[in-house]
């Protein structure tokens, strides 16, 4: 059983040259509009620009070197005064992971811009692009494989020889993603919401090992969509029910869940927020959030419940998000489209 245990990493690790993954993600896909929609850039619909990070640690208590994900965003609506009823918004965001004992580290770097539109009184469309540059690195010399096993000592030694190569540790690509967004508020309490993207519509080439007829090492397209509501029940709660779905090759997900806020102070400045998501035979994701004068901090917890719960004890990952929001200075005061507590 040990050494079955020893092997699970590595062994993973050489199937992945051969299939399509899934991109990293966030269970806050919500407090991360631009990485799931580059139509959702200054698509705000409360204020004139917003700045945000995001962190996630996964299998902290499982992994020796957790899976870390991180990320800083801005976006902002501009040249509002040029179009009849519309806008653009620009915005960009930088991102890096880091994944696994061999260093696999991401660093990601997109510029989105998109174009908005009111359709009447009470809806608005958008279209978007984004336009970014990938690098991925990795430390073969941190890693072991099967072939490295010695089953006299009953462990991994990496002085042994090994039949896999890497033809570069190092790689970079451009990449593209392209998205549209519709949003319909009839009443200052209901607001819907929805989208969908496809991203590496380039397919951009992914891979450390010599290209071969064998396996397709170009990025699959990854499609993204998501509906959200809000709904203003009383002076004192909104409600927010949402939902994800991403499929990439025969990788897919599903996130839905619902959160509440809370008019704390009674002004709108101090919001209190609590919600449970879903993310079937995976886990359960409970989140926590407070919002005071315009900045807001979200807390989820990854409870798992797939197998894997047998080894992580349903501890799978912690996520962080933190979003400032704002309006333009000497402007008039906008009306907001989504329900809100201030008046």
């Amino acid at each position: 059983m040990v050494k079955m245990l020893l092997l699970l990493c590595p062994v993973m690790f050489l199937v992945t040259k051969n299939i399509q993954a899934q991109d990293l993600h966030y269970s806050q896909w919500y407090a991360s509009p631009l990485l799931v929609n580059p139509a959702n850039t200054g698509f705000i619909p409360d204020a004139d620009y917003r700045l945000g990070a995001n962190y996630r640690s996964q299998y902290m208590n499982v992994l020796s070197s957790p899976y870390k994900t991180m990320s800083i965003w801005g976006d902002a609506q501009i040249m509002r005064d040029r179009f009849d009823n519309g806008w653009l918004g620009v915005g960009g965001v930088i991102l890096r992971d880091q994944a696994g004992s061999g260093n696999l580290t991401s660093t990601k770097v997109y510029g989105s811009l998109a174009y908005h539109q009111m359709l009447g009184l009470s809806s608005l469309l958008t279209a978007g692009f984004n336009l970014g540059w990938a690098q991925k690195r990795i430390d073969p010399t941190k890693l072991t494989f099967p072939d490295q096993f010695n089953d006299a000592t009953g462990f991994f030694e990496s002085g042994m020889p090994t039949s896999v190569v890497f033809n570069t540790t190092s790689i970079n690509y451009m990449d593209v993603q392209v998205g549209v967004n519709y949003a319909y508020f009839p009443t200052q309490n209901i607001y819907l919401n929805g989208g969908f993207s496809i991203q590496h519509i380039n397919r951009p080439k992914e891979g450390f090992f010599v290209e071969s007829s064998v396996y397709d090492n170009r990025l699959s397209a990854r499609y993204i969509g998501f509906v959200n509501a809000s709904l203003k029940v009383s002076n004192l709660v909104i409600l927010n029910p949402m939902a994800y779905y991403t499929n990439q090759a025969s990788a897919s997900e599903f996130t839905g869940g619902l959160s509440m806020d809370y008019n704390l102070s009674g002004d709108g400045n101090t919001i209190v927020s609590a919600g449970i998501f879903y993310r079937p035979g995976d886990a359960f994701i409970p989140q926590l959030g407070f919002e005071v004068n315009d900045f807001r901090l979200n807390f989820t917890y990854d409870a798992t419940t797939s197998g894997l719960k047998a080894y992580n004890g349903g501890r799978g990952a912690v996520e962080f998000s933190l979003i400032k929001k704002g309006l333009y200075p000497d402007k008039e005061s906008r009306q907001s489209w989504c329900p809100t507590f201030k008046m």
